[in-house]
């Protein structure tokens, strides 16, 4: 008896299982969209990834267990190889082993993963119901899965659309954001499936014309057609036009390192950065591409000295010194106090006016989870610190001045966030300046993958977006999400741009936000009472479910 429950438990189990072949499938779709992402970066693969999961499901009978196991088994293979940098911290300088760490990134992706498990496991159900025409239904669960990962998690990297960033499609961004995008490739995917799945479907004899499938294929057509009207991307040579600039930014990436850092290098490295500074400033104003009365404005990228204006009267010195002497306002990251609270910080960007006076602080809204806060219950939250610290959120959607220009700063993280920088933008900014350090996580492909965050906000706002760094990508990325004069990652390098007023264009993305990732949420939602309700039970004998395609 023991031995019969046992099999049947055993039987049960396996039956929700993906076979080998939709496992396979699983894992291919998998691979083909990390490779569309920095790291291998063959961006058209995201066109063409989702294409053997989905002709899986479609031959597959259906089971919502298998069909989320297919997903969830697709997001581990997706997010394993494109974000096994975040191994590279914790072995390089906590010394984790090198299994434990990979085994704690597995379980990272795991739970990440479960978006996508249903996913796959709604669109398993739209299968059942409608059949090879479901295909059209899986944009639409695909964008608000990953709507709901950014809003359930505070994090969506490496959402679908971001594999286009460094392409022509980033400028689509200005008309719904990257889950605009996203919906586009995956609506390519659909259509692409279409035909294929239509065709075997044909050989079975119960396809429909051939005609019919060519539909397949009007997606490519309608995105084809809207970037073109849209006209040519953007101009990647803007950043050597000085004409009517309102201000000048010079940008320093210093290279600094992330360990070995003590009070006496911290002062050698911060005497060098100074240095490297005031050469760039003159050398600026000696090349005549600018009138040499317009305002300069010296950045310096987030970095791992802890700088902290207010409380370090002998940085505050030093910082305000130099901005007198070299007749440049100064834009620095710096660990503000929050009078809120004993022994609170914000995470700031301070900028310091040209006579050596405070004139503005913004205060990050947008914290790393367990690296600056803990997302977890009061109680819970002694038990495990934050890497860099416990700071406190920041509240206000300040504008920073650059000469009359204004400027939205995102720090570091901040720039995944597109409601922060479309905020910004309805509040008034001309362009957006980014503060940032990746080199906790060594020159992996975080780099790019972060670089391409940066070009969807430009792209969203029509903005530019200057991408100040400690090792790189230090880059100009203009109003259409172009990048250009990049330096080259993990050395020291300067960089001198122009700041504009903008055209006030107000995009459809900052006028009306996320619109469609709420409409593909909001169809998902009132679309589960159909996909759930259960069909009659077939007449004794007959097979309950077959698959669509074979």
């Amino acid at each position: 008896m023991e031995v019969g429950f046992v099999s049947k438990c055993w039987k049960t189990i396996r039956g929700s299982l993906p076979g080998w072949r939709l496992a396979g499938c699983s894992l291919l779709s998998g691979l083909l969209l990390a490779a569309a992402f920095p790291g291998w970066e063959i961006s058209v693969l995201a066109f063409v990834a989702f294409i053997p999961l989905i002709l899986a499901i479609l031959d597959e009978p259906f089971s919502f267990v298998r069909s989320f196991l297919a997903g969830w088994l697709f997001g581990v293979c997706f997010f394993s190889l494109s974000v096994w940098w975040l191994t590279f911290a914790p072995i390089t300088y906590a010394g984790f082993p090198v299994i434990l760490t990979y085994f704690l990134l597995l379980i990272a992706t795991s739970v990440v993963s479960i978006f996508f498990g249903f996913a796959v496991a709604l669109f398993g159900l739209a299968v059942r119901r409608y059949g090879i025409t479901a295909v059209w239904f899986l944009p639409f669960i695909w964008v608000a899965l990953e709507f709901l990962r950014l809003n359930l998690t505070g994090n969506s990297w490496n959402t679908v659309g971001y594999s286009q960033a460094f392409g022509p499609l980033v400028r689509l961004g200005a008309l719904g954001g990257v889950n605009f995008v996203s919906f586009l490739v995956m609506t390519v995917n659909a259509g692409l499936a279409w035909p294929i799945a239509a065709f075997l479907k044909r050989k079975s004899e119960s396809a429909p014309s051939i005609a019919f499938a060519a539909l397949g294929f009007f997606p490519i057509a309608a995105i084809s057609g809207i970037a073109f009207m849209l006209g040519p991307g953007g101009n990647t040579e803007e950043f050597k036009n000085f004409h009517d600039t309102e201000s000048v930014v010079v940008a320093l990436q210093p290279n600094i390192p992330m360990s070995g850092l003590n009070m006496r290098k911290w002062g050698e490295l911060r005497a060098r950065q100074a240095e490297i500074g005031k050469k760039a400033i003159r050398d600026a104003r000696a090349s005549g591409k600018f009138p040499v009365d317009k305002p300069v404005t010296l950045v310096f990228p987030e970095s791992p000295m802890n700088f902290q204006y207010e409380e370090d009267l002998q940085f505050q010195t030093f910082i305000n010194d130099f901005a007198r002497n070299n007749d440049v306002s100064v834009l620095f990251n710096s660990a503000e106090p929050d009078r809120r609270r004993e022994y609170g910080y914000f995470n700031s960007a301070v900028l310091v006016s040209k006579g050596g006076k405070k004139l503005a602080q913004y205060d990050k809204i947008h914290l790393l989870p367990f690296g600056e806060f803990v997302p977890l219950p009061e109680f819970a939250q002694e038990l495990i610190p934050p890497m860099v610290g416990r700071f406190s959120f920041g509240e206000e959607y300040d504008l920073l001045p650059f000469g009359n220009a204004k400027a939205g700063i995102m720090i570091c993280f901040e720039s995944h966030f597109a409601s922060l920088s479309r905020e910004f933008v309805k509040n008034g900014a001309d362009l957006l300046v980014e503060m940032t350090n990746d080199g906790y996580l060594g020159p992996t492909p975080v780099l790019r993958q972060h670089l391409a965050s940066a070009a969807f906000r430009a792209a969203e706002t029509r903005r530019p977006l200057l991408r100040v760094t400690n090792v790189g990508i230090t880059g100009y990325i203009d109003e259409f999400g172009a990048v250009s004069d990049t330096a080259k990652s993990y050395s020291e390098a300067v960089r001198v741009w122009p700041v504009r007023k903008s055209t006030g264009e107000i995009t459809p993305f900052v006028r009306f936000g996320e619109w469609i990732a709420w409409f593909s949420l909001v169809l998902t939602v009132l679309s589960l009472p159909f996909l759930l309700r259960r069909f009659p039970k077939p007449p004794l004998g007959d097979e309950a479910v077959k698959p669509v395609i074979l």
